[in-house]
């Protein structure tokens, strides 16, 4: 861990290694590590100081935007369909961030409607719905039926 420190890189901070009396080891300079979270998953929410001080962090929020649509538009998904998925994910998550017990990391993203191949496009938004967000819905608000209703009627209207 200490050699993914900045200070600690390079030939010239190399240490052996312990497997071996002859090898050793060093960061270059030249490397980036790149690590990825989902702050949603609990079992990640509190990351070791050892390793936490080692990155920056860059938070990321969902984005319903341009490219979101020009990407499901290649993908020949109609602008009804489109424009639906944003009012909705927009709606749901507003709710989840103005939620105390869960806030702005637990928006839902993107990445649930990447999946769209072929075949016909309601059908395929149904079952992302039903299978994907629903359940999820569940899991956010799983001791409150009234808030599960509430913001499954906004996914299924």
């Amino acid at each position: 861990m200490m050699l993914i420190e900045a200070d600690k890189r390079g030939e010239k901070n190399k240490i052996k290694l312990a497997y071996s009396s002859k090898d050793q080891f060093y960061i270059p300079d030249n490397l980036h590590i790149i690590g990825t979270m989902n702050t949603a998953d609990r079992s990640l929410t509190i990351v070791d100081y050892t390793l936490r001080r080692r990155f920056a962090f860059i938070k990321m929020k969902p984005k319903f935007n341009e490219q979101f649509e020009a990407f499901l538009l290649k993908k020949g998904i109609s602008k009804d369909i489109i424009s639906s998925i944003i009012d909705k994910m927009t709606t749901l998550n507003n709710f989840i961030n103005a939620d105390e017990s869960l806030g702005d990391g637990f928006e839902i993203g993107h990445s649930y409607f990447c999946s769209y191949k072929s075949g016909e496009h309601n059908k395929w938004l149904s079952n992302v719905f039903k299978y994907e967000i629903i359940p999820l819905i569940e899991e956010y608000w799983f001791d409150d039926q009234q808030l599960i209703d509430e913001y499954t009627s906004i996914i299924e209207s």
